[in-house]
């Protein structure tokens, strides 16, 4: 069994790749054999030291990584509906980075069809993000304004595809002129390059009397604008800050991440209740214990993916000893979909 470890934080030489005997799965897990480990920023945020919920859960040395697709190699003596050879996909709370990896058998689920198997362990995480911030959190339904930062990015993509399934008018922000297109055919309504410009005014253009949802992982750079945007009784979902991590670089920049903490902005109770809108942020790693949720949610998407409702992102595959380069990729701020580690 393969599987990379990180001994401490830092930069991209902290992911080694080792060896080791296969893991026995407990009474109720699961032995997954993996096709494809899906890469997130989370997962550069766990390498360079600051996810809290790595330290909480795991701690040094740590292996990356929560999503995962393969074939099931073992399962525990409880386990009794899930057999030898199953395709399945699934989420971990780390350990994903890895050829072999046990779960417990509630965060197993079946792979959906017409999806390639590889391809199916880049889709739990960023539409599992997408379902419950637009979904659970930001009630989105057919005829709701949504607003979608980084929309041709793994989430924002997911998020783009579920808006439209829904119904939305989806009006979605990227990063740079190449990502246009990309965004566009997801099924975004109304694409804004905000390299190119004021993306404000363009989605203040866009937006009519205001965006019913808008979904924000950049942190300082865009929340108070997109807080601004909404309409009374909008929501601003919050999933992450990646604004605060150094775009190319390896190693966290730590009077950045100073400068960038003092500016996210702060929502008052009183300055909320007077404007009608609401502010809410989750973690997906703390879900993972939500059983009905995740099982649920996951179970939907399968579904929609397997009747082509939903369809699965561009991929750009790297093999797993090359994970450095695969974090250096998805930090340059280049990508389209996802990055997909084989092992």
């Amino acid at each position: 069994m393969k599987r990379i470890t990180i001994d401490k934080p830092g930069g991209y030489s902290r992911l080694r790749l080792v060896e080791g005997a296969s893991p026995t799965p407990g009474p109720a897990e699961v032995l997954v054999e993996t096709a494809g480990i899906g890469v997130n920023f989370a997962d550069v945020v766990v390498r360079i030291g600051l996810y809290p919920s790595a330290k909480k859960y795991v701690g040094w040395p740590i292996t990356p990584g929560f999503e995962f697709s393969g074939r099931v190699r073992a399962v525990g003596e409880d386990v009794r509906d899930l057999a030898v050879g199953s395709e399945v996909f699934g989420v971990t709370r780390f350990g994903a980075y890895a050829s072999e990896l046990c779960v417990p058998r509630s965060q197993v689920f079946a792979a959906p069809t017409g999806v390639p198997l590889a391809t199916a362990g880049a889709l739990p995480v960023p539409f599992l993000t997408a379902y419950y911030g637009l979904i659970v959190l930001g009630a989105a339904a057919s005829g709701k304004s949504v607003l979608v930062h980084s929309a041709a990015g793994g989430v924002g993509g997911a998020l783009v595809q579920l808006g439209r399934l829904l119904g939305c008018r989806v009006v979605g922000v990227v990063g740079s002129a190449h990502k246009v297109e990309a965004a566009r055919a997801l099924g975004a309504d109304v694409v804004i390059d905000k390299s190119a410009g004021n993306w404000f005014e363009q989605a203040r253009a866009a937006a009519g009397e205001g965006f019913d949802v808008a979904l924000d992982a950049n942190g300082y750079e865009t929340l108070r604008q997109s807080y601004r945007l909404l309409r009374p009784t909008g929501r601003l979902v919050i999933y992450g800050a990646h604004s605060m991590l150094s775009r190319g670089s390896a190693r966290p920049n730590w009077a950045k991440l100073a400068w960038t903490y003092l500016r996210t902005p702060v929502f008052h109770p009183l300055q909320l209740t007077n404007d009608n809108k609401g502010v809410t942020a989750f973690n997906l790693s703390y879900l993972f214990e939500e059983q009905e949720l995740l099982g649920g949610a996951m179970t939907q998407l399968a579904e929609w993916f397997s009747s082509g409702r939903l369809r699965p992102p561009q991929v750009q595959q790297f093999p797993l000893a090359e994970v450095g380069r695969a974090h250096e990729a998805l930090q340059s701020g280049k990508t389209v979909g996802r990055l997909l580690l084989v092992p």
